[in-house]
């Protein structure tokens, strides 16, 4: 098992994350709610959402650690795995998107339009068993069901 594996295994154990699709095509993303926090790029790095005021406050400590990327465009850090103590550095940095993306109620409208380092598109995160609805007969047939009104 690499480590990105590892890492995976470890933040899925996380009650409070759930497994989701990513906006930006990554294979493997948490999501807190329907707010993406984490997910794998593939090989060795890591998508963080710490938000812009996070990456402020945090700034000159981030900025010390080799293991990190920091876009300045992006609410979202990258996380490097080339060792067994990034894979804790990670597990901080996601307590502490947690703390960040839960303290905001308008943070949902944020993450939709802050792209991660690999872009993204404007598909909200959703959980990877989602299922769309599918239409209700009455729409097909024309009738409407008694206390429905268009």
């Amino acid at each position: 098992m690499n480590l990105a594996e590892h890492a995976n295994a470890r933040l899925a154990d996380w009650p409070m994350l759930s497994r989701g699709r990513a906006r930006c095509g990554a294979r493997h993303c948490f999501c807190a709610g329907t707010q993406e926090i984490v997910h794998f790029h593939g090989g060795n790095e890591v998508d963080v959402h710490l938000t812009h005021g996070m990456i402020d406050r945090l700034r000159p400590a981030l900025q010390k650690s080799s293991a990190l990327k920091l876009p300045t465009a992006s609410g979202w850090i990258t996380v490097r795995l080339e060792a067994g103590s990034d894979i804790d550095l990670l597990t901080t940095l996601v307590s502490a998107a947690l703390f960040a993306t839960g303290s905001r109620s308008e943070l949902a409208e944020t993450v939709r339009t802050d792209p991660c380092t690999q872009g993204s598109s404007q598909t909200p995160c959703q959980r990877s068993d989602w299922r769309p609805r599918r239409h209700t007969r009455w729409r097909r047939t024309g009738k409407v069901p008694d206390g429905i009104t268009d």
